[in-house]
């Protein structure tokens, strides 16, 4: 089972994957916990784009980047791991790349660079509203420093979020299982939700 988490900054998706990982392993599970962009080589250009570092790729090179790290992440980590039997379960995938690349170039021609990769068995779509992304972006930057990601912006959030719609429609018409979870509100009513979509999808996951 591959199971991807989707969502803006802020949605939570990192938080409600440890919980989830954790409750499958639980239920006799071999859980391999992921994300993107991947810890691998490309992935980590990309995280040093995103923080603005001056030495990194430019970030009109983003949508290609995200294809290479996907590729990679692929043959390195997702691919060994399902053929072992194990759960895969990945912070951000392809959709992340539709919805936030799709700003710098077109829709068609960002999914033009992901059409041969694997499509997760199910994807969880965690929707907050902008204000409640942008309140947990702050709250994060008060408590570890920095500033703000390439995308964390309200202006940009917004364009994520309604691109991320037409990314979920489009997706969906070609087959793929999406289910959309409301992530406002507390960490156990979304991890529920989430839990429901995964149960619904493989009704063993957590006999």
């Amino acid at each position: 089972m591959f199971i991807v988490l989707e969502g803006l900054d802020g949605a939570g998706t990192t938080t409600q994957l440890t919980r989830l990982a954790d409750r499958l392993e639980r239920h006799g599970h071999v859980v391999h916990r992921t994300r993107e962009p991947s810890d691998g080589p490309v992935g980590r250009w990309i995280r040093r784009t995103l923080a603005h570092d001056p030495e990194a790729p430019a970030p009109s090179t983003l949508p290609w980047m995200y294809a290479a790290d996907r590729a990679d992440h692929l043959a390195r980590e997702v691919d060994p791991a399902l053929g072992r039997g194990e759960v895969v379960i990945s912070d951000r995938y392809l959709h992340s790349s539709l919805a936030y690349q799709s700003l710098q170039r077109p829709l068609d021609e960002v999914a033009a660079l992901n059409v041969s990769f694997r499509v997760p068995e199910l994807t969880v779509f965690v929707e907050v509203p902008v204000d409640v992304s942008l309140a947990r972006i702050e709250a994060r930057l008060a408590k570890e420093g920095g500033v703000p990601e390439l995308f964390e912006t309200r202006a940009k959030l917004e364009a994520i979020r309604d691109a991320y719609h037409r990314v979920i429609e489009r997706l969906r018409a070609r087959g793929d299982r999406i289910v959309v979870v409301d992530g406002s509100g507390d960490m156990d009513a979304v991890e529920a939700g989430i839990c429901g979509a995964v149960e619904a999808a493989w009704p063993s996951s957590f006999a």
